[in-house]
């Protein structure tokens, strides 16, 4: 194997090693703040019922609920939550073994022999898949991509490949609603537009 696919080899490697270690960051931030965000809204919420009237109605009341079902789903996770943090911190030092690996390939020169490199990428990769948790919490992978692609320094992956913003650094499970929803809006909204432009004109 030449130099140029060992290069790639690690790089694809680290990315889905660094992108599993804020997957399980992620979970254990979700898990370990939102139930006690979701209380803080109902107790307010609670409270501000008991002066303001239109924090009576049904349509609050369900919503308070629906916090309440949210809240008991991340209850689920709760007693995992100290696998989930040991889980992030040991594939990011597997991350970090594949970045050191990267930079020692990449200072050897095209005609040197990688077979005790590959070797090396072979133990940490089978290391980090016996790491993984396959089971998250629901939205984790929209807070992954945040941590990894924004808040991480990882831009010595896009020395072989680039990131684009929609493709890799967005989760599409988000950018397909979000661009739905615009398309819905601006097609209901349409109307309204074209009465206004009508309106202009005459």
């Amino acid at each position: 194997m030449n130099k140029q696919k060992v290069l790639r080899l690690i790089r694809d490697t680290a990315y889905s090693v660094g992108y599993g270690a804020k997957l399980n960051f992620a979970t254990f931030d979700i898990v370990e703040k939102i139930p006690g965000l979701l209380a803080f809204v109902q107790l307010l919420v609670g409270v501000y019922a008991l002066i303001v009237k239109d924090l009576t109605v049904p349509e609050v009341g369900a919503a308070m609920v629906i916090l309440g079902i949210c809240a008991l789903y991340l209850n689920n996770y709760q007693a995992h939550k100290p696998k989930y943090e040991d889980a992030g911190k040991n594939l990011t030092d597997k991350f970090n073994q594949l970045k050191a690996l990267y930079f020692e390939a990449k200072s050897l020169p095209d005609s040197a022999d990688f077979t005790s490199m590959i070797g090396r990428h072979n133990t940490i990769q089978t290391e980090a898949n016996t790491l993984t948790i396959s089971k998250q919490v629901l939205c984790s992978d929209w807070y992954a991509h945040y941590k990894f692609f924004w808040q991480q320094e990882a831009g010595w992956l896009e020395e072989e490949q680039k990131f684009t913003t929609f493709r890799d650094k967005i989760p599409l499970s988000f950018s397909a609603p979000v661009v739905l929803g615009v398309v819905l809006w601006a097609w209901r909204a349409s109307p309204t537009v074209i009465e206004i432009v009508k309106a202009i004109k005459s």
